[in-house]
């Protein structure tokens, strides 16, 4: 059965979002696929800067994207940084040497004075990207992280770190004087369905949520939540750690509640379905490239 063409929004972050962005994509066509892209990791490293969600949406997008690390550019070297390492600056941040050549565009871009919006949306076409990618804002938004090694940034955490501290509490500094990236209320209002993807929600979804105007645009909206965890377990990363430290079922029920009063429905994996009644239900493990455009049919099938 074909699928109607209709407006999707996804709100997203990280690799799981990139890919669930691809599978919508391949099923919907990417004209109709708006994705809203968590800039709270965003980073400035080497005096570039960096937008590691939205350059990995970018990136998979364009068919780019190294899929065994699942970041940066495959068949990528990294000279540039082992010798900006041997003249003594900091290296736990890895950028490919062509990764270096999006963040020198994007970097004299916002220099410049464009917007990230208007960067990313120049990046997009000049990778022949069709869908829409927005930053969630304009507006700097940082994540940071209580762990039992105090306060961090994601970055600090989740790369130099390798996310070995454990999390207690998650806050978003910027994101209450941020505002929404032009473009980012009206996709939430045009679309049928607006997803969000099997991202973190603490890293990924509700950086995001907590700018101004974003929460409250859902309001009346079907929205979706894609289950990050099947079988209770991330597919990559450490949300189910971080459930458990901050005092969460790490599971489908624990997804839920996270997502009460936001998400009118919560889709899950069928090794799931028994653990959450009521959950729409569609497989949801994207890792190969050729098995998106199936996933995208099927989600798109569970939420008519």
């Amino acid at each position: 059965m074909s699928i109607q063409p209709r407006p999707y929004a996804v709100l997203c972050g990280g690799l799981g979002g990139s890919r669930f962005v691809d599978a919508l994509c391949r099923a919907a066509g990417p004209e109709q696929v708006t994705a809203v892209v968590n800039v709270g990791d965003d980073i400035e490293v080497l005096g570039l800067q960096v937008s590691p969600d939205l350059d990995t949406v970018l990136y998979t997008l364009a068919g780019l994207l190294d899929e065994e690390r699942g970041w940066g550019v495959r068949d990528e070297t990294t000279n540039a940084l082992q010798l900006a390492g041997r003249l003594g600056a900091e290296t736990w941040f890895t950028l490919g040497d062509r990764d270096i050549g999006l963040h020198l565009v994007r970097s004299r871009l916002l220099r410049a004075g464009a917007p990230l919006s208007e960067a990313t949306r120049r990046l997009a076409e000049s990778l022949r990207v069709k869908a829409r990618l927005l930053p969630a804002s304009d507006d700097p938004v940082r994540t940071f992280l209580t762990t039992t090694a105090g306060e961090l940034d994601f970055q600090t955490w989740f790369v130099a770190r390798r996310h070995a501290d454990e999390v207690t509490a998650v806050r978003y500094e910027g994101a209450d004087r941020a505002r929404p990236a032009p473009g980012v209320l009206e996709a939430v209002s045009a679309a049928d369905v607006v997803f969000l993807a099997p991202s973190n929600p603490f890293v990924s979804i509700r950086p995001i949520l907590a700018v101004p105007g974003i929460a409250e645009a859902l309001a009346g909206k079907r929205v979706v939540a894609v289950s990050p965890l099947v079988g209770g377990k991330a597919l990559r990363g450490p949300l189910a750690e971080m459930m458990a430290s901050m005092g969460h079922e790490p599971g489908v029920r624990g997804i839920a509640a996270l997502y009460e009063g936001v998400a009118t429905d919560v889709l899950v994996d069928p090794v799931d379905a028994a653990e959450l009644p009521g959950a729409l239900v569609a497989p949801i493990v994207m890792v190969a490239p050729d098995s998106r455009a199936e996933v995208g049919r099927a989600v798109l099938e569970a939420v008519r």
